[in-house]
């Protein structure tokens, strides 16, 4: 191409064709003056003013190029043949580096931040994340544009990568706030009724059975004027997931051990949960007013498991407390506002609420019921929010006294009603400026829940099927599944008992009313079980029973007793009477032999013979059992060499049912 150009060029003129060689001699290997363009035709291509001309840029390679850097060569050049051009399309090739969806990757987000801050954060192109916007209706006039954190939030979630909010306290009110202290400790040792002692509420009494069944949070006043928002988490091991929660909201946890019990294992879960979440405790050794108890003793359980109390030279405050006699109370309160005051506990007043979910429950006529624990900013009736995949507008807003209020503020906890479906504990609380940004919100975090399940999901099938290719020996546990034929909510009905009677089901009840007379009577006419409770770790003890119950269980064989060969009998046979018949004078040794079982012949430890048992004599009188102690003579269907020294093993088959066994911490399990 060059040198064509060139020749062209000398046939003009060799005015131009020395113009053309100071030019093309310095010219870039990939882009070449317009008025060498084999398209230009004529002279007056060349005589174009610099002004006027550009540049073109040719895709060849270095290679090609390299061959017309040589000497200029003013010579025609000859004829060369050339193969016919495929004119297809090809692909062009550019050397752009792809970028990957990483669903991991987490992103800080803010109020106020443009799309070139947000691209540069996800690792996404501004066009790609202007293209997400124009797909989900919102309208963005430049990359600058200051975006809402709402915004901001969707586009990247449609771009594929996790976001954290964070908000600024700039330009806002900061005053601070009640310390929300979590109460944490093992199963009975007084953690409700600590906080009974607190708050001169008797909500030990409306507990049933003495544990807690949800996870309640509340305000308590100090005599102080200090307020203090307390977690009441359930200690029993069937509430782990609930206790765990409860601890990734709190400022402050307040240990609760029982001084006459020491350190359990849910004390030492308890405190799992609190390193974990980073959070300062504080002991509360409960029932010193008991005669059994040793405080020392749990300081230094304590001390044994890492835990550095101030006796000892640490930081963590231990105060003895009994709930019961109100002993020590002023103590446990003074301790607590210290490490509060030590924390510096401050939130924003003003502005769109931060708050997380403490507990979600479905109420049958008001619907879905959250407890949320307002963290900064105020949550206003009326207002729109996304709380988790969920959305809807708050209906109504009440305190922890049940009475209806407009407005929460930080370390308040509230009960709002108002969305329209069910979310998960732990879930942020965020609010948004209208209910269509709420649906759009809801559903992108939906479709992120989804694919971060299915994703999930994938990675434990990959590890599952790389475990069963390593020849490691695992444990093997079998599901037992429970078939649920029908839930409802509100006290059992004939119809119930109509569909138990039908499937062949029992019927179990949590924390209803005991069915009316004529309908039990109908049940048991009906061999339908009716099972009550208002305490869960006894409903799972029943359902566990159930299952046992209904379990075949497995066929094996026990040693049910032994007997030793003392002496040999033989009685000669007739042909009226039979054959002779050989007879082992035994001494049962232990456990009892039976006539209707197996026996085993043992010779110097070693199996000989397994046969019937055809007769068992004892005294002269057929017996069906003869007892440990006592002597006897047996028979052997088709054995006749008995020795002295042979023992003999009745053996029976049993039936062994699967164990419902229950440990100390409160998990129950079924072993096989």
């Amino acid at each position: 191409m060059l040198m064509n150009g060139v020749a062209r060029a000398w046939k003009e003129g060799s005015k131009f064709a020395s113009i053309f060689a100071a030019h093309s001699v310095y010219a870039s290997a990939r882009c070449v003056p317009d008025f060498i363009n084999p398209s230009s035709h004529g002279v007056p291509a060349f005589g174009r003013e610099t002004k006027e001309c550009g540049i073109r840029c040719f895709h060849a390679s270095l290679q090609v190029w390299a061959k017309n850097d040589g000497p200029l060569d003013l010579k025609t050049p000859k004829k060369v043949k050339y193969s016919r051009r495929d004119h297809r399309r090809q692909p062009t090739v550019r050397n752009v580096t792809a970028t990957k969806s990483n669903p991991d990757k987490t992103v800080e987000i803010f109020e106020g931040m443009t799309l070139v801050e947000l691209a540069k954060r996800s690792g996404k192109s501004v066009s790609s994340l202007q293209d997400v916007l124009t797909n989900v209706g919102e309208k963005v006039e430049s990359e600058f544009e200051p975006l809402s954190m709402d915004i901001a939030e969707l586009a990247a979630m449609e771009a594929g990568v996790n976001v954290k909010r964070l908000h600024s306290v700039q330009g806002t009110e900061i005053l601070p706030r009640p310390a929300v202290v979590t109460v944490m400790g093992h199963v009975d040792h007084g953690k409700t009724s600590l906080l009974d002692a607190l708050r001169q509420t008797s909500v030990a009494a409306r507990e049933a059975g003495g544990i807690t069944q949800h996870l309640g949070a509340f305000v308590v006043v100090m005599p102080s004027g200090a307020s203090i928002t307390f977690l009441d988490t359930p200690g029993h091991a069937a509430f782990s997931a609930m206790r765990a929660r409860g601890a990734a909201v709190t400022d402050i946890v307040v240990l609760v051990v029982a001084a006459d019990d020491g350190v359990m294992p849910q004390t030492l879960e308890a405190i799992a949960h609190a390193k974990a979440a980073n959070v300062p405790i504080v002991v509360a050794i409960n029932k010193c007013d008991k005669p059994g108890a040793n405080p020392e003793k749990v300081k230094l359980q304590l001390a044994s498991e890492g835990m550095l109390l101030e006796e000892m030279g640490g930081d963590i405050q231990v105060v003895e407390v009994s709930a019961t006699e109100k002993i020590g109370l002023d103590n446990l309160e003074e301790a607590l506002l210290l490490q509060a005051d030590m924390m510096d506990l401050k939130a924003r007043i003003d502005g769109p609420a931060q708050a997380y979910v403490v507990e979600a429950r479905l109420d049958k006529g008001r619907g879905p019921l959250i407890t949320t624990i307002v963290k900064a900013g105020t949550l206003v009736c009326g207002q729109h929010v996304v709380v988790g995949s969920q959305w809807g507008r708050i209906r109504a807003i009440k305190d922890t006294a049940g009475k209806l209020t407009q407005r929460a503020t930080p370390a308040m906890p509230v009960e709002i009603e108002g969305l329209r479906g069910l979310p998960m504990a732990g879930d942020d609380v965020i609010v948004v400026h209208s209910e269509e940004r709420a649906r759009m919100l809801s559903s992108g975090r939906q479709r992120k829940y989804e694919e971060n399940r299915l994703k999930n999901k994938m990675i434990q099938d990959k590890q599952t099927t790389s475990d069963d290719s390593a020849e490691v020996p695992q444990r093997v546990e079998m599901p037992v599944f429970i078939n649920v034929v029908h839930v409802g909510v509100g006290p059992i009905s004939q119809s119930d008992v109509d569909l138990a009677q039908a499937c062949g089901a029992c019927i179990v009840g949590f924390n209803v009313k005991t069915p009316p007379t004529p309908l039990s009577q109908a049940a048991t006419r009906a061999s339908i079980k009716i099972i009550l409770h208002r305490v869960i770790y006894h409903l799972l003890e029943d359902i566990g029973n159930l299952i046992i119950e209904k379990a075949p269980g497995t066929s094996e064989t026990h040693v049910a007793g032994q007997a030793e060969v003392m002496s040999i009998f033989e009685i000669k046979g007739s042909k009226s009477k039979g054959p002779d018949v050989k007879i082992a004078g035994c001494r049962v040794i232990d456990g009892s032999v039976t006539r209707s079982a197996t026996m085993r012949l043992l010779r110097s430890g070693e199996v000989v013979f397994e046969g019937l048992c055809t007769s068992l004599k004892r005294e002269k009188q057929d017996v069906d059992t003869v007892k440990k102690g006592n002597e006897c003579g047996l028979v052997i269907n088709d054995w006749h060499d008995f020795q002295v020294g042979d023992v003999i093993q009745c053996l029976q088959q049993v039936v062994r049912k699967p164990k419902f066994i229950k440990s100390e911490s409160g998990a129950v399990r079924i072993e096989c």
